[in-house]
């Protein structure tokens, strides 16, 4: 039986793949399963982001909630971690986001949170699967009074906004910044907080129309704030994604910072705060392997996880650890909040900024990136995960990693959440290792195709 859900939920073309049929399943079971299985009524919060399928899907998810009997509370356009902050600070019984993040207008998701604003483990989501996969239902239906009931609150979001600010003791004033709202989910939020919190504030891409969502912008395209810095003495950018829930940021010359810089930054910065719970930073196998360097060099350590920042979470809290998150910029302040969190990372970053009078590319110095290439091999969805079952493409990817060995590493891996597998290489000769990568992606799309 295959999976409906992927790394962060399940996700789709909308309309297509995700189905308004679907998007009824998912909030059906996914509310009796969290929800009315256990107690007889209950109160659900959804949020979206901005494209055009949000509306469609989340009529046809609250009425598979309503239908069992749960509360929804609706607070429109919402970032993913507000949700998930949301969910604990109104003791409700779940939370949903529709989004599908970083991907095109196209594609859209649905993502659960569970009561204490945490994404779901593997065992709840089969449960959910189980009623959708197997064509069951639930046994019983609520009928008159006892039918959930919709209330809608778009103040809720400003209730988040005040949250963010609260996680620092002073204001950001004298900190200049670009910020990139990849006209998503923060496209009004993050701009507010910035300002109030005394930053000097440029928003860019923050008009959105229901198509333009990611579109050329963004933290998946960072040279488009980039260039906005370049054009201005003193800025830095701040690029978040479609549902604000990763940031990427750029240095006052233009330069890329990711997730693996931020996380150093603010890892070692916490450090000589000794405010690093067990002197542990979480990352992935994706992480640059600069960045392990330069928390050994701060005596930090650094535990790796495979790749979804929910990976991470569950690492985070096994162990008792505040800080981890991804290279793309799924940041996860724990002490904080329950999921990567692009606002809240963004002002982290620029309170470090504020207390050490240092510029972000001053800070950025504590990582030195070694070169990484990663190619994206497009596939039939349904083979991504068979190619270590060719003997070809297994053969091939044996080979480079003899090449490699010494040198570098290579890292192969499915989309948790795309028709791709990505093939990521890292060491010291760039034009080598973009030969080799491109070599593995043409096998993999002439043989999983």
């Amino acid at each position: 039986m295959g999976r409906l859900f992927g790394t962060d939920g399940v996700r789709g073309i909308a309309n297509l793949e995700l189905t308004p049929e679907m998007a009824y399943k998912l909030g059906r079971f996914g509310a009796f399963v969290l929800v009315s299985s256990k107690k007889s009524t209950g109160r659900i919060i959804v949020g979206k982001d901005t494209r055009i399928s949000g509306d469609m899907l989340e009529s046809a998810l609250i009425a598979g909630i309503t239908s069992v009997g749960c509360d929804v509370v609706t607070i429109g356009v919402a970032p993913t971690p507000a949700v998930s902050y949301l969910v604990r600070e109104l003791k409700a019984d779940a939370g949903v986001v529709i989004s599908a993040s970083h991907n095109p207008v196209e594609y859209n998701g649905i993502k659960f949170f569970n009561q204490e604003g945490y994404k779901l483990p593997d065992e709840i989501e089969e449960s959910i699967e189980e009623y959708i996969l197997e064509n069951r239902d639930v046994l019983e239906v609520p009928i008159g009074e006892d039918i959930g009931r919709i209330s809608v609150d778009h103040s809720l979001v400003q209730k988040y906004k005040e949250f963010v600010k609260s996680t620092i003791s002073h204001d950001l004033s004298g900190i200049k910044a670009i910020i990139d709202t990849a006209n998503g989910a923060a496209f009004e939020s993050a701009e507010q907080a910035l300002n109030e919190l005394g930053a000097d504030i440029i928003a860019i891409n923050n008009k959105p129309n229901g198509l333009n969502i990611n579109k050329h912008c963004g933290s998946t395209h960072p040279e488009v704030v980039s260039r906005e810095v370049r054009d201005r003495s003193g800025y830095v950018g701040l690029a978040f994604d479609g549902d604000a829930d990763r940031l990427i940021a750029v240095d006052e010359e233009g330069d890329v910072v990711d997730g693996d810089k931020i996380m150093a930054i603010c890892g070692t910065h916490l450090k000589k705060k000794n405010q690093l719970k067990n002197n542990t930073v979480v990352s992935t196998v994706m992480s640059n392997i600069g960045f392990d360097i330069a928390l050994k060099e701060h005596e930090i350590e650094t535990v790796k996880t495979k790749v979804g920042d929910r990976y991470v979470l569950e690492s985070m809290k096994k162990d008792d650890y505040i800080l981890g998150g991804e290279q793309s910029g799924h940041i996860i302040f724990l002490e904080h909040n329950t999921t990567g969190d692009g606002l809240l990372t963004a002002i982290q970053l620029l309170s470090v900024m504020k207390e050490t009078g240092k510029t972000l590319r001053e800070l950025a110095g504590v990582m030195k990136k070694y070169p990484q290439v990663l190619i994206n091999a497009k596939v039939n969805n349904n083979n991504k995960n068979r190619f270590f079952e060719d003997d070809v493409i297994s053969k091939k990817i044996k080979e480079v990693e003899k090449v490699m060995d010494g040198q570098g590493r290579v890292l192969v891996r499915p989309s948790g959440t795309e028709p791709l597998v990505r093939v990521m290489i890292e060491g010291q000769d760039e034009v080598q290792m973009r030969a080799h990568a491109q070599e593995i992606v043409d096998l993999m799309e002439e043989r999983l195709a």
